[in-house]
């Protein structure tokens, strides 16, 4: 079961604070830092609860707010995983889901935390997520970690983005900065269990590079002439570049022999299954 909530009660939140912090100075700052307003359209907004979205505060609040949510999960001997108000609680039936869920409602209404029920429910462990990761089930039922089909998307769609064919930047100039995002999602999602997955991103991704460069020669004549002295067979380039326009087709016809993966290794694009 997955569980969250939307707003953070700053007179609870202060009071928990108070009990383990003596110093008033700081109590004051932090209550300042929740009451400062939002900028909202060139309008400050006031606030009277929730924290700042993205704040470097605000997880350890939350961590000290749901602390005995935390101690009341441990005791009950329940298998649960916590980042600020992201919660995923995992038990053996859908029954025993409903009942933690029902009494995870009762905990946060006395901290008086409002569900998010668009972002809380009672599923399969497989069937949620948790901070990009999920669950599949490999060969012998064992249990194995996954990049959640959203955060493949996420990444999907940001790689679009930076290698629009229309931008007017060398390949050079897109495998730059490509790389870098590339080599981050990598070390992010290191502790993920499915090397064909990492394999087929890889392939996808190289597909959208030769798109780019073949975009970028435009002119059949001038694709013939560079994939010729890239040593592709004359036939194979001649077909390329008899249908010069469609770049994304062109770009799975044994393109790989031109632009080879090695290419973008020097270019510095990370194979994520290496």
């Amino acid at each position: 079961m997955t569980a969250s909530f939307d707003r953070v009660n700053h007179d609870i939140l202060m009071g928990r604070l108070a009990k383990r912090m003596a110093d008033r100075r700081v109590l004051r700052l932090i209550r300042r830092y929740l009451n400062a307003g939002v900028l909202a359209n060139g309008v400050v907004m006031e606030r009277h609860e929730g924290t700042p979205q993205g704040g470097p505060l605000s997880p350890l609040l939350a961590n000290v707010l749901l602390d005995e949510v935390d101690k009341e999960l441990e005791r009950r001997g329940h298998a649960f995983v916590r980042y600020a108000d992201d919660l995923n609680v995992y038990v053996r039936s859908q029954q025993a889901g409903e009942r933690v869920m029902a009494s995870l409602r009762k905990l946060f209404g006395k901290l008086k935390l409002r569900i998010n029920e668009t972002k809380s429910k009672v599923t399969r462990a497989t069937a949620s997520k948790f901070l990009g990761f999920s669950f599949w089930v490999a060969a012998g039922r064992v249990i194995r970690r996954r990049v959640a089909p959203q955060a493949i998307e996420r990444l999907k769609d940001r790689v679009r983005a930076m290698t629009r064919r229309s931008a007017g930047r060398s390949l050079a100039q897109i495998c730059e900065p490509l790389g870098k995002y590339l080599a981050g999602w990598k070390a992010y999602f290191r502790l993920a269990e499915t090397p064909g997955m990492f394999a087929d991103i890889d392939q996808w991704v190289r597909h959208r590079l030769r798109a780019v460069q073949l975009k970028h020669w435009k002119r059949g004549r001038t694709i013939y002439r560079e994939l010729v002295a890239r040593r592709m067979p004359a036939h194979v380039a001649s077909r390329v570049a008899a249908n010069g326009r469609r770049w994304w087709h062109n770009s799975a016809m044994a393109i790989h022999i031109a632009l080879p993966n090695r290419l973008f290794d020097k270019l510095g694009v990370p194979r994520l299954a290496g």
